[in-house]
């Protein structure tokens, strides 16, 4: 860090003997208060501590990433809201049928999305999502975002490079590790604008694994998941799919997460915006200000 800009240099080059001048050229700076996200994805990075703590203060998410080149953790700050004890207290007395009513929405919202994108990959139309949409119950008591996943993911990649039966899961075949490294990014975008409406990212309104940090923003990401897969399929139509990794021509494509443009309340704006409205909306739920959770929209 440098005058509160984040400085990137290449060590090869610092050790040479080029000039000042010229090295100041393979020199990047960014100012620290516009960086909402930073990906670590080489095993060669270092990074000072005084910029993480910077990075942190500007509330700004951490990823770092395994051997693999996937994202496998995330830092966030302590404090992201100067009421948070009382968004805290607020969402750890939220009531089940508030969380349940909270959780239709949410799985109303991903149903929908879904089909949106859906139909616009295939071009064509699929009413029994939309029909499925409208029968999400309290709680989604009948699982119908089960139901919806699963004709979901059997018709938007079918007929694509022999992807007629492609399945969805963290460990399985091509493009899987795309759809992992978009939500992995989300993940984070999400976490980040729950900690800066003073929520805990980890009390979760539906999901609630003891071992998961993160299950509210699991819960809230939901929605935004079909943006993710969007991107994907326009990928793979043109780069195809790759077999072995993430190449790093498709990595940049899947860095423009944030950038996304979504509609949120009647208006257009981008993914990483659209969260803290999202989140901020959650938070008014949960203090009883509202009822109802502002999610994006295909």
């Amino acid at each position: 860090m440098r005058n509160r800009q984040l400085v990137i240099k290449i060590p090869q080059v610092e050790a040479s003997d080029m000039p000042d001048g010229m090295k100041q050229e393979f020199e990047t700076t960014r100012p620290i208060e516009d960086i909402g996200i930073v990906i670590l994805d080489n095993k060669q990075i270092t990074i000072t501590s005084s910029l993480i703590a910077a990075l942190l203060e500007n509330n700004c998410a951490v990823v770092s990433c395994d051997d693999r080149n996937m994202p496998v953790g995330l830092l966030l700050p302590l404090e992201g809201n100067t009421i948070q004890s009382e968004r805290f207290k607020d969402q750890i007395e939220a009531s089940l049928p508030l969380k349940k009513q909270m959780w239709q929405q949410t799985i109303q919202a991903k149903v929908a999305n879904q089909a949106a994108v859906l139909e616009k990959c295939r071009d064509e139309k699929f009413p029994c999502m939309h029909i499925w949409a409208k029968d999400v119950s309290s709680g989604d008591r009948l699982n119908v975002e089960a139901k919806a996943a699963v004709f979901y993911w059997k018709n938007l990649f079918q007929c694509i490079f022999g992807l007629e039966e492609f399945t969805r899961g963290r460990e399985g075949e091509p493009p899987n590790q795309l759809l992992n490294y978009g939500y992995a990014i989300l993940r984070a975008i999400i976490a980040r604008s729950l900690v800066g409406s003073g929520l805990l990212p980890t009390l979760g309104i539906h999901h609630r694994n003891r071992y998961n940090a993160y299950c509210l923003a699991d819960d809230i990401m939901e929605p935004y998941r079909p943006f993710v897969d969007e991107l994907v399929y326009e990928i793979i139509m043109r780069y195809g799919v790759p077999e072995h990794g993430i190449p790093k021509e498709i990595k940049h494509e899947l860095l423009t997460i944030p950038t996304l443009d979504v509609m949120i309340n009647d208006k257009k704006s981008p993914l990483m915006v659209a969260a803290g409205y999202t989140t901020a909306s959650v938070a008014r739920c949960f203090s009883g200000e509202s009822r109802k959770i502002d999610y994006p929209r295909r």
